[in-house]
Formats: C-alpha cells, sequence, structure tokens
C-alpha cells in the first residue's frame, strides 16, 4: 500500500458487506447504504456480466413466518443497481425506473441468493434479470429491474 492511499470512507461497512477494496471508489460516498447493511445483504461476486449477494431470511420475514416478498425485491433490486453501477463506470450514476418481480415459492430459514444478469446493457438504460434461489438452488422468485444511466 503506498503512503498515497486513501481509504474510502466508508471501507469497514464496504467490506462488511462483502465489497472488495478495489471496488470502493465506484460506489461513491454512499457505501452501501442503510438498508443492505440492515438486512444483512453480503456480496459474493461482482462483474459486469454476473452479480452475487446472499441475503438471511432471519430477520426479514413477514407474520407468517416466511421470507417477506419485498425483502425478495430489495435484494433484485440491490444487485440490479450495483451491476448497472458496474457497468456505467465511475463517469455515471444509475436510478432505477422499473422494477417486477415474480415469486415461485416460500422459504422460512436459511440463505437466499441472488444472481444478477444483464439483459440489456446500454448507453442510457440498464436492464438485469435477478434470480434469488435457496441452497438448494431452487428458483425463489424472479425480478427484472432497468435502471437509467445518468452522466454525473
Amino acid at each position: 500500500m503506498s503512503d498515497n492511499f486513501t481509504p474510502h470512507p466508508l471501507s469497514d461497512e464496504l467490506l462488511a458487506a462483502g465489497i472488495p477494496a478495489e471496488h470502493h471508489g465506484l460506489l461513491g460516498p454512499h457505501g452501501v447504504g442503510a438498508l443492505v447493511a440492515k438486512m444483512g445483504i453480503v456480496f459474493t461476486h461482482m462483474s459486469v456480466d454476473s452479480m452475487v449477494a446472499t441475503m438471511p431470511v432471519e430477520g426479514n420475514t413477514q407474520v407468517t413466518g416466511l421470507l417477506h416478498g419485498g425483502a425478495h425485491v430489495v435484494l433484485a433490486e440491490t444487485l440490479g443497481s450495483f451491476a448497472a453501477a458496474f457497468h456505467a463506470g465511475l463517469d455515471s450514476r444509475v436510478v432505477g425506473i422499473e422494477i417486477n418481480a415474480t415469486h415461485h415459492r416460500g422459504i422460512s430459514a436459511g440463505l437466499v441468493t441472488g444472481t444478477a444478469t444483464p439483459i440489456h446493457l446500454g448507453r442510457t438504460l440498464a436492464t438485469h434479470q435477478v434470480v434469488m434461489t435457496d441452497s438448494a438452488g431452487r428458483a425463489l422468485s424472479t425480478c427484472r429491474i432497468t435502471n437509467m444511466i445518468l452522466s454525473r
């Protein structure tokens, strides 16, 4: 590490969310956001072609004990937005403009894995499909998110 290296002001938060130090600059001054930390989302793979993160069921359930449908959508929007930011690069920012979800099966315990893959990576729009699965690889939900890419 050189003497000129200045760590990201939210390095501890970013590292706790599984984001390698080489990607901290891409996230600007905002880190991962309070909701990502509160829901226990941790990134396990980050690239333009695939963005993967996990989220615990515990603490993110609805009254019946199943993972809340909104929690699926939070995980999907997080993955889709981060993936769009990777595509857009440092000179841009992204904002979500559309998301939808289809829930296939419930889950009441364990860890959910979300995987975002690009459907369209353009100059002004990026669309991703995000599939949430259980530990056995069964699909829990499928979301599609579109982000608008804005110049800084």
